[in-house]
């Protein structure tokens, strides 16, 4: 079966996707706490070979790894004052 997107892909949007949200003001540390959610309330996971995606471990471990440049892009955002609003 040939899938349009791969794991490696799939992996490079969470970065893509941590840089986003720093830049818009959005705190990149939340990111592990979204999947650790996602991992407490998955009823399991396919084998990795299996499974387009990365696994959530996998995910919060290229998240971890993108910190220390998405915590300063953070801090950049609030300075010049971006601070998203966002409620329910």
């Amino acid at each position: 079966m040939i899938l349009p997107f791969s794991r490696k892909q799939e992996s490079e949007a969470d970065l893509v996707g941590l840089d986003l949200m720093a830049d818009a003001g959005f705190d990149p540390r939340a990111s592990l706490a979204l999947w650790q959610n996602m991992a407490a309330n998955s009823q399991g996971e396919p084998p990795a070979w299996m499974s387009t995606h990365p696994s959530n471990d996998q995910r919060m471990s290229g998240l971890k790894n993108r910190l220390d440049e998405a915590v300063p892009r953070y801090e950049q955002a609030k300075a010049a004052g971006r601070r998203p609003n966002c409620k329910a």
